[in-house]
């Protein structure tokens, strides 16, 4: 939850200083897409003229010189038309505001609109092409990302929505998310070129990342390609240079959209504390892929973190269904719905596929009780208590040093009024987890409600000592990862990642 008192003068020019260096830094860069120049000798363009721009390329990511670029206006048989460049970018026009599609040709490849985009009067729009020898098949357009990465800040928790809970938790869930491995049908992101990359690799696998990065380089120089932009990305990343990554991985993407490249793109800004754009990526790279289950678990990842809470859940339960055997959408939504304020649409019945089929998970019977617990709380019945702790006693069997089901099962006796069984169970959570906060607080709670002062005070000490170790670890984490200052492009004003 933002809080935003008025600024003071000093904090107002610091702000107007913020934006003044976010923009200079993007005009060093050239991060920002400027019109084409006017070709030497022709007349300046009118105010109300209409450009189309961009690139052609295989479905590789090699580009295309001399295809055919025509951008059509719906209910019109006289397109504007133009020719690529040696290096496959093109620039058409037009005078006429409405609705086009843009096609592009050369021999026996082409490529068609599959959308339709409103063009106004005066507008400037960028649209990448990819040709391909299926007349079946359709062009992958896409426009510019609404935002830009404009740099690097240190960590900061303004902005973070809800309790510091979910900020740990979406901070989990970033990190888990770049775990996530592709389907088999997956093709691997150098699978093509690798020959043309073999040295780098080699450095690579011996953990010299700075050669590897040079000889990609080198390599990227001789001849352009996603796959070298892809592996630059990974390495950068490696050496702790986020900003050149996640430009790497958007270079990568947009020459060519495989799943691989539209992941790693949405998963590095999900990990820099970028949500907002991680979510546009991600929302791209589902249409374009829909089949992905981690696709679907990564936008999960970053609506999380936007406090969308179920959207997430809503995506999580498509990924499993899309493959019930893996377990990481589940775990994802069980994460979820144990922090999520109120219970979650399609959670319960997905996470009671989970238990259903995979019994000896400790995880699934464990995130399955705490959403029948969330649902009924409250207003449990004698049978669905009963069936709560049944389940809770199953992941202790199955995992006796689960200090969180432990935490669950006291819960459940706690509000029960069973007093002496929930005491008992904090005990044997804190017996197995030591340092497990929850368990402490809510041992002290049981033992207020018993008269026994004393030991309430000594286990509310217990977890203040916890909390205070684990909060120093978080924030010892968060400053060693840097996150990405965002300018949004309906917003003027730069933004901290939230």
């Amino acid at each position: 939850m933002n809080h935003n008192p008025q600024p003071s003068i000093r904090l107002q020019a610091k702000v107007r200083f913020t934006i003044f260096t976010a923009f200079f830094f993007l005009a060093l860069t050239g991060t920002f897409y400027p019109a084409p120049a006017a070709a030497q000798g022709s007349p300046s363009r009118p105010s109300n003229a209409i450009t189309v721009s961009g690139t052609v390329r295989n479905a590789t990511g090699v580009p295309i010189g001399d295809a055919q670029v025509a951008l059509e206006e719906k209910g019109s048989s006289n397109p504007a038309t133009t020719k690529t460049n040696a290096d496959g970018t093109f620039v058409v026009s037009t005078d006429h505001p409405g609705t086009y599609t843009l096609r592009a040709e050369k021999s026996a490849l082409r490529a068609g609109g599959k959308a339709t985009f409103v063009l106004t009067a005066g507008e400037s729009k960028h649209l990448d092409l990819i040709l391909t020898t299926d007349p079946s098949s359709t062009m992958e357009f896409k426009d510019e990302p609404d935002f830009t990465v404009a740099g690097v800040t240190d960590w900061s928790n303004v902005g973070l929505h809800g309790s510091d809970t979910t900020s740990r938790t979406s901070e989990a869930l970033a990190k888990e998310t770049l775990t996530l491995k592709p389907g088999e049908a997956e093709e691997s992101p150098i699978a093509g070129p690798a020959n043309k990359y073999e040295s780098a690799l080699e450095s690579r696998t011996k953990g010299d990342f700075a050669s590897a990065r040079e000889q990609v380089r080198k390599a990227l120089a001789a001849g352009d390609d996603a796959e070298g932009h892809h592996l630059l990305g990974d390495l950068d990343e490696r050496l702790g240079d986020p900003l050149d990554a996640v430009r790497e991985y958007e270079r990568a993407a947009r020459m060519y959209p495989s799943e691989q490249n539209y992941f790693d793109w949405g998963a590095e800004l999900l990990l820099h504390k970028a949500p907002r754009p991680s979510v546009e990526v991600f929302t791209k790279g589902v249409a374009l892929h829909p089949d992905s289950p981690r696709m679907l678990s990564g936008l999960a990842a970053a609506f999380y973190a936007v406090g969308s809470y179920d959207d997430a859940a809503r995506r999580l339960c498509a990924a499993s269904d899309l493959k019930p055997d893996d377990p990481s959408p589940y775990l994802f939504l069980g994460q979820i719905e144990k922090t999520a304020p109120t219970s979650l649409s399609c959670s319960e019945e997905t996470l009671a596929r989970f238990a259903r089929e995979q019994p000896a998970n400790a995880l699934a019977n464990y995130y399955y009780a705490v959403s029948l617990w969330k649902r009924q709380r409250g207003a449990a019945s004698a049978a669905s208590s009963r069936k709560i702790e049944a389940l809770l006693q199953k992941a202790i069997s199955l995992k006796p040093d689960f200090g969180e089901a432990y935490v669950q099962l006291g819960i459940l006796y706690f509000e029960q009024k069973d007093s002496a069984r929930a005491i008992q169970a904090y005990e044997q959570a804190i017996k197995v987890s030591p340092q497990l906060g929850e368990a402490h607080y809510r041992l002290s709670l049981a033992y207020k409600r018993t008269g026994d002062e004393a030991k309430a005070h000594q286990e509310f000490e217990a977890y203040q000592r916890a909390e205070k170790t684990e909060t120093a670890e978080v924030e010892q984490q968060r400053r060693e990862l840097k996150q990405f200052l965002i300018i949004l492009k309906n917003q003027p004003v730069p933004s901290t990642p939230n």
